[in-house]
């Protein structure tokens, strides 16, 4: 482990399974499947899978064979949420921004090689992107994710070995690409999703810098149909200000709490 403390069995297990069901979304896997995935005895799996319902954090279906994540990761996911006091303090100013642009605002946070989306305000026009609270993206694929990699030295980016995954075919599969697009961003300050992890979609992500490197970023995103350039300007400026807001209010200086 990173911190160099042994880790527990049955807890690194645990976790692998929740986090494997959760990854799963709308598909129920059955016992012999995540036995297998995770290289764990198919007895000690059926365990841990009954201990885990009776529990509340797996569900099952009425015959018993079908497993999903619980309710009770609802409750924890969302206690994290409240108990954050950095997402508490960005909501109002995502409000703003909601209130003067009408589209879709989101707030994110970088976990490894994805961004986190921690709160979103849809847009007046009631486009649905495929974003909500909770959900997991590839921190290559979108704006909010190149903002918080543009953050990054090159050499520091926190991206999986292997080819990088495609959500649309715009998106960066190629290193030398993404690396070309995040210098872009540095130079302009914020970055721009041409329709890289929704087609249709155009995203433009600004760094929370109130800590270094930055680990939660702003983004708005609009319908490629009404973005012309005029459009682009006033989301941009209207971005930039509400992140120069967000930056004081947080900002070491301003008595936040240093929340790790």
């Amino acid at each position: 482990m990173a911190s160099g403390v042994r880790g527990v069995k049955s807890a690194l297990r645990t976790v692998a399974l929740l986090e494997l069901l959760a990854a799963r979304g709308d598909r129920p896997a059955r016992l012999d499947e995540l036995a297998e995935e995770l290289d764990v005895p198919r007895s000690s799996m059926h365990q841990l899978l009954r201990t885990l319902v009776d529990c509340g954090w797996v569900r099952t279906d009425t015959t018993g064979s079908l497993y999903g994540i619980g309710i009770r990761t609802l409750l924890t996911g969302t206690s994290y949420l409240d108990s954050d006091p950095r997402v508490r303090a960005v909501r109002p100013y995502l409000d703003e921004a909601s209130d003067a642009l009408g589209e879709t605002i989101h707030l994110a946070r970088l976990d490894g090689p994805h961004v986190v989306y921690l709160a979103t305000r849809e847009s007046h026009e009631y486009l649905r992107t495929i974003s909500r609270v909770g959900r997991r993206v590839p921190a290559h694929a979108g704006a909010l994710g190149k903002a918080l990699l543009a953050e990054r030295a090159d050499s520091e980016l926190p991206l999986s070995d292997g080819p990088l995954a495609a959500l649309t075919e715009n998106t960066h599969t190629d290193r030398a690409a993404l690396l070309a697009d995040l210098a872009g961003v540095r130079e302009r300050g914020y970055a721009i999703d041409h329709e890289e992890t929704v087609t249709g979609i155009a995203g433009f992500g600004f760094a929370l810098r109130y800590e270094s490197p930055a680990v939660d970023a702003i983004s708005c995103s609009v319908p490629v149909a009404r973005l012309t350039g005029e459009r682009q300007e006033h989301v941009v400026a209207v971005m930039r200000d509400v992140q120069t807001k967000i930056e004081a209010v947080l900002s070491p200086r301003s008595g936040a709490p240093d929340w790790r």
